[in-house]
């Protein structure tokens, strides 16, 4: 009866620390979508068709005003962050080995970190919301360490950009 009683006992104990570390767990997991919302608030692209019928995407700012989105290159889903600084698509080396992208010609490019080589590829598409672009130069660089791609102006050029009230409109007219 004593021994039945302990074993009961312990069982409880158990049970009362799964259900904790199941809380836990399910609390980290909350906490880290929310955080990723914060950084990427455009996981799902807003599409607004105007009179024409020509497709504009609408970007939200994150906290720190950058415009992060998710999109696609050759099918594939990728983060871009939207950089009208950069003059080509560039995609840390990493990310390019998961897209199955070629590197080609070395080349030496200044960034805000100084120069360096990195190597040209050829994108078959580029899609952010429903802006698909074809045939678009980018830069492999090895030297990247985050997992976003710069979406540089080799993308960017062909659209209409018009910001206002931390909200960034993309507009692609052919």
């Amino acid at each position: 009866m004593m021994n039945d009683k302990a074993n009961n006992h312990n069982i409880g104990q158990w049970m009362t620390y799964l259900a904790w570390i199941l809380f836990l767990g399910i609390l980290t997991m909350a906490f880290k979508k929310y955080l990723d919302r914060q950084n990427n608030p455009n996981q799902e692209i807003v599409v607004y068709y105007n009179a024409d019928q020509i497709a504009e995407v609408v970007l939200r700012q994150n906290r720190q005003s950058h415009y992060l989105a998710n999109g696609t290159i050759n099918g594939k889903t990728v983060t871009f962050l939207l950089d009208t600084g950069a003059t080509q698509i560039s995609i840390p080396e990493h990310v390019a080995r998961r897209l199955n992208l070629d590197r080609e010609i070395p080349m030496k490019v200044s960034t805000a970190n100084g120069t360096v080589t990195v190597y040209g590829t050829r994108l078959d598409s580029v899609s952010i919301g429903a802006i698909t672009l074809h045939n678009i130069r980018a830069n492999i660089n090895p030297y990247m360490k985050t997992d976003e791609i710069l979406l540089g102006m080799s993308f960017m050029k062909y659209l209409e950009l018009i910001q206002r009230e931390g909200q960034l409109i993309l507009r692609y007219s052919p």
